[in-house]
């Protein structure tokens, strides 16, 4: 049996090398993670493994076409064919011949460089012209490239367990659903994945390399399904969990996302007819020798200094005040001491709570019923929170579950979750079906979250309509005022 060389990382944050035993680097990974350790890194171990010999690159010749529909010529070295057509996919290059470069004894070489160096600077041919503007475009174009949300990956959980229930192979269902991705970081992470598996790579470990689309939660849900050989049931779960969180974040959106537009609308007309209509108004009651009335004056003064360089820098110190604001919350202090007022927030707070609530018991539910070791299920799921908070408190019982404490004690400990969600995580530890009593758990929140929101939305519809009424209502009443002083001048 083959050892390997593996670098864990401790509980405490301390890096250490060990040397195991196993089957493969997979299981070398699992059985480790069963322990409590966080592998980095596995290699195979050449003292002990006889017959081990590390392939030896070759040197590949590869016709590649641009976007332009110009063909370019690439010197590529890799360990085999498949390897190279990789790289050159991972550069953004169209391969459309591969073969291996002529053996080339060492003069030749030498002469074909002093002969590539001497033709260079007289001539620079449309095709490098072309292969650099190619190069820059697509490097441009990846910038902007938008990474898979979770609807995305939800639909392709569901799609690929379909396949591979049906019997088709892991590699032409990768294959499928690369072609039918529109989102073209998605598509080349579904290629580069197929091409792994097909060299033999499990993919759990492929999908590491890819850290950008394929976030733990998936990576942890797909390697306990190879470790169990029940991929299918495995990618099922994680699709129908993805479905559940995609759904609670569109409930909390919904909530959110139309007061705030409807406060920008109103802020917006308030602006606009501060700064474009009383002007107008002023003008002609001036003309008119009227006395404005005190609101309307309020009003035409707060429109001369919309209308001045004030404003201006007024505009320009709330912009530093909100990016200010967007530093002190990258850092952790910054965040925990938003998060932590986020959570006393009336109404909003509780709503926010309860979501982050529903999510880890999902997330830990389903993470634990597909054999994922506990301690890595909590890591995952502290990830997945969505408030500092809360995260910091399931790490924290993390450690002392590792020290032989049951979770609901740890959990009760730092007074975050709810009671009742604590409550029936106790008992679940008790009746050995601890699984089963989170996804109740998360069943519950689920519904109160969508009873909450439907309540808020309810209460803020008529709330707003009052806000944008008085808005413009004020400024039509400032108008009209100073008309009833004109009306009596002229009677």
């Amino acid at each position: 049996m083959p050892t390997f060389n593996v670098k864990i990382e401790k509980a405490d944050g301390t890096i250490e090398d060990l040397i195991v035993e196993s089957k493969s680097p997979l299981n070398a990974k699992n059985y480790l993670r069963r322990r409590g350790f966080k592998p980095l890194d596995v290699q195979i171990s050449r003292s002990n493994t006889s017959g081990f010999v590390q392939p030896r690159e070759r040197d590949y010749i590869a016709t590649c076409q641009l976007k332009n529909g110009t063909k370019t010529t690439i010197e590529i070295s890799a360990t085999s064919e498949i390897a190279a057509r990789r790289e050159l996919r991972r550069r953004g290059q169209h391969v459309l011949k591969l073969e291996p470069a002529q053996r080339q004894t060492r003069s030749t070489k030498i002469d074909k460089k002093e002969a590539t160096t001497s033709i260079l600077p007289e001539s620079k041919t449309k095709t490098q012209r072309a292969e650099k503007k190619g190069s820059a475009m697509q490097s441009l174009e990846r910038l902007f490239e938008r990474p898979p949300g979770v609807k995305e990956k939800a639909i392709w959980a569901s799609k690929l367990s379909a396949l591979v229930d049906a019997g088709v192979p892991i590699v032409r269902g990768l294959d499928l659903m690369a072609t039918q991705q529109k989102l073209p970081l998605f598509r080349r992470a579904l290629s580069e994945l197929s091409s792994d598996v097909n060299q033999g790579v499990a993919m759990g470990t492929a999908m590491r390399a890819n850290s950008k689309v394929f976030d733990q939660l998936t990576i942890a849900m797909v390697e306990a399904g190879e470790a169990g050989g029940v991929l299918d049931e495995a990618l099922k779960r994680l699709a129908k969990l993805l479905e559940d969180n995609a759904k609670l974040q569109n409930q909390i959106k919904g909530a959110l996302g139309y007061p705030v537009a409807v406060l920008v609308i109103a802020i917006l007309v308030f602006l606009g007819m501060t700064i474009f209509l009383i002007p107008t108004f002023a003008g002609i009651f001036e003309d008119l020798g009227a006395e404005l009335p005190a609101f309307t004056q309020l009003l035409v003064d707060l429109s001369e200094l919309l209308r001045s360089s004030v404003a201006l820098y007024a505009a320009g110190m709330i912009l530093l005040a909100i990016w200010l604001l967007g530093r002190f919350y990258a850092t952790h202090k910054g965040r925990r001491t938003i998060d932590r007022l986020v959570l006393k927030l009336p109404l909003f707070g509780e709503l926010i709570l309860m979501t982050a609530t529903a999510q880890f018991c999902r997330i830990f539910s389903s993470l634990t019923r597909a054999g994922v070791p506990i301690l890595m299920s909590m890591e995952i799921s502290s990830e997945t929170a969505g408030n500092s908070i809360i995260s910091d408190a399931i790490l924290a019982s993390r450690g002392m579950v590792q020290e032989g404490v049951l979770l609901s004690n740890a959990l009760i400990r730092h007074k975050v979750l709810p009671d009742m969600a604590l409550n029936m995580l106790a008992i679940g530890e008790e009746t050995g079906e601890m699984d089963k009593m989170l996804s109740k758990v998360a069943d519950f929140y689920e519904d109160e979250v969508g009873a909450m929101v439907k309540a808020l939305t309810s209460m803020l519809e008529p709330a707003m309509i009052v806000v944008v009424g008085g808005i413009v209502g004020s400024i039509l009443l400032a108008m009209y005022l100073p008309m009833f002083t004109v009306f009596d001048q002229i009677q």
